[in-house]
């Protein structure tokens, strides 16, 4: 419904610059609870468990981009 649309927006979830996974989030979010989210999907932690987090990159109502090593 056009309600829905406009309170979430969908966030393209990336490990090194790689699609891993799509969230819907509500557009009110923070970025850090928007990582925090990302981070905990099930597809994306299984590219971020036992590597070393050097960087997160968080456009609200676009992506996020972890970069491991």
């Amino acid at each position: 419904s056009k309600y829905l649309e406009e309170v979430q927006v969908k966030v393209v979830v990336q490990v090194n610059g790689k699609h891993r996974a799509n969230l819907v989030v509500a557009k009110t979010l923070s970025k850090e609870e928007i990582s925090r989210l990302a981070a905990e999907d099930a597809k994306v932690a299984t590219f971020l468990d036992g590597k070393e987090l050097v960087r997160t990159v968080v456009v609200p109502g676009k992506l996020v981009n972890f970069v491991v090593k």
